[in-house]
């Protein structure tokens, strides 16, 4: 069956163009938090129809403690847009790109602080590789641009991290809600925060150029709404590792767009730093991966 393939690569090709949209958003001069803010806001106000008429149930059949959750979820996966669409402003694609992929290494980490489980090897391996590669992309960008680089590297971190909060409260939430009841909830919970943090950040949402509107719409209806949607639909059809593996070529495809759009060319040292941190990477989403499947089959 090749559509959950073709469907899984269109989702990650328009995933990839991601940060070239905010990077072109920016040079409209429409600033990062309303970006982020209109970002979900669109993407939202277009699932609103089909969430209203086929997801509400679903909602009111939530446990109050799961509603909670479900905001959390909202809150981290703004925080998590407010973070890593600001580092944009600081440091390069390729660099914001991988470290704000790390997440895989957070979450697993997050599994040995919170859940009490024991570091295994994979794991180990991952976040040592990864390091090293992000320490070669950090001195690499201090010595080419200078300490704004590492600012812009620390917010694609916090947005990593951020992220993986997210993904483990939606891991838990997904079992009790459908996709598009999931999604309707916690975007619309993201989109208000933004909101809000725009406002008291003092960035205006209107006054802009109709080109720097169109390139939201676009990231609201492309990375967000196709992009992420693609990847939450192959996994019915093909196994979390397969997808997991295949999310490591989004850093790669938004370097390569951002070569020739923002004459942005990566060094060789940064590119040895950034394939040391996709296979970091690799090796802990493999290792929780594995460990998912051991505890399905002792179940």
């Amino acid at each position: 069956m090749l559509r959950p393939y073709i469907v899984l690569s269109i989702g990650l090709l328009v995933a990839s163009s991601s940060a070239i949209l905010i990077m072109l958003a920016r040079a409209e001069g429409v600033p990062a938090m309303t970006i982020a803010a209109l970002r979900l806001t669109f993407a939202s106000l277009a699932l609103a129809p089909f969430v209203w008429t086929r997801a509400r149930g679903e909602w009111a059949r939530l446990a109050p403690r799961d509603v909670l959750f479900a905001l959390a979820s909202g809150v981290c996966l703004a925080l998590h847009f407010a973070f890593w669409i600001s580092s944009l402003d600081y440091t390069s694609v390729m660099s914001s790109v991988v470290f704000v992929s790390t997440n895989p290494i957070f979450v697993g980490l997050a599994s040995v602080v919170l859940l009490r489980e024991q570091l295994r090897r994979g794991t180990v391996i991952g976040i040592v590789t990864a390091i090293i590669g992000g320490t070669i992309i950090a001195l690499t960008d201090l010595e080419q641009a200078g300490t704004e680089s590492l600012q812009g590297n620390l917010l694609a971190l916090a947005g990593a991290v951020t992220v993986s909060a997210y993904l483990l409260i939606g891991r838990r939430l997904r079992k009790q809600l459908s996709l598009l009841a999931y999604i309707g909830l916690v975007y619309t919970t993201a989109a208000i925060v933004l909101l809000a943090m725009a406002f008291a950040m003092g960035a205006n949402l209107l006054g802009y150029t109709p080109q720097g509107y169109l390139l939201v719409v676009l990231l609201a209806a492309g990375p967000q709404l196709i992009g992420h949607t693609s990847y939450n639909w192959a996994l019915k059809y093909v196994s979390a590792t397969f997808v997991t593996v295949t999310l490591l070529a989004e850093p790669i495809g938004a370097t390569l767009l951002a070569i020739p759009i923002l004459a942005q060319v990566p060094t060789p040292v940064k590119i040895v730093g950034g394939a040391l941190i996709l296979l970091g990477i690799y090796f802990a989403a493999r290792e929780e991966t594995e460990d998912g499947r051991r505890k399905t089959e002792d179940f």
